[in-house]
């Protein structure tokens, strides 16, 4: 089951997702929480698997983690902290008022704005903080990455829906109607070995259109490209980083 009215690219991966997708960065969520003008109740809009919800948690006495997708939900990391539920970005279920960070990891682009930025300024109490994240392609060993962006560009790009582009530009093309702050940059790093890095790939909404479209198994040329450089049998974890595209802004008093 989903929630009406959007357009669902990872219910059918969802199992794939919360196996692969890379987890943000500990320190970067404290840093967050830290900016709240209280740490009481945190919103997650466009969860999926709750792996930013359940970092919220450390620092937040309640987490309304909110997902459009039941198959994600389902998946969902538990935390006795946090509270699942089935819900559009513009449906937070939640009293006027009463938020002190509301929060979107990887999921901004595939919102209808006109619902959710009215829905934010709603629920956050005054003062309170809006943060909004992406990362894009992924920067590694460098002969390892030439093959990889080689790959993406001749490949992959033209299966990728329409709204995936933001994550190019950090959000920075979309509107941003709060009161913004400056904020340091920030890397999600993980170490992952060639079968786990190829595994996070296969969750790509685009890889998914290229099967079901062309029948084309997208990842299995990857793995064949990596040979010379990152061979089957070399059980190597290398360090992946992704630079986050941040947005933060403040809900005026």
């Amino acid at each position: 089951m989903s929630a009406q009215g959007f357009a669902d690219h990872f219910s059918a991966r969802a199992a794939s997702y919360a196996v692969y997708r890379p987890s943000y960065p500990p320190e970067f969520v404290a840093w967050l929480a830290g900016l709240a003008p209280a740490r009481e109740l945190a919103w997650d809009a466009g969860t999926g698997n709750g792996q930013a919800a359940t970092l919220l948690a450390e620092h937040f006495a309640a987490v309304e983690a909110t997902d459009p997708s039941d198959a994600q939900l389902s998946l969902a990391k538990t935390h006795s902290r946090v509270r699942y539920r089935l819900a559009r970005e513009g449906e937070s279920g939640l009293a006027a008022g009463s938020v002190d960070l509301v929060t979107v990891a990887q999921a901004l682009h595939w919102f209808d704005l006109s619902r959710f930025y009215p829905e934010a300024e709603r629920v956050l109490k005054p003062r309170g903080v809006i943060a909004v994240w992406c990362y894009s392609l992924a920067r590694m060993d460098p002969a390892v990455t030439t093959i990889f962006r080689r790959w993406h560009d001749e490949r992959v790009q033209r299966h990728w829906p329409p709204e995936r582009r933001h994550t190019d530009s950090g959000y920075r093309e979309l509107s941003f109607p709060f009161e913004e702050m400056a904020a340091p940059s920030w890397t999600m790093t993980a170490y992952l070995t060639r079968a786990q890095f190829l595994g996070y790939v296969s969750t790509w909404s685009s890889v998914a259109a290229a099967q079901r479209t062309e029948g084309l198994d997208l990842v299995a040329e990857l793995a064949a490209a990596f040979e010379p450089v990152w061979r089957a049998d070399d059980e190597r974890q290398l360090r992946i980083e992704w630079p986050l595209g941040l947005r933060i802004g403040r809900r005026a008093s």
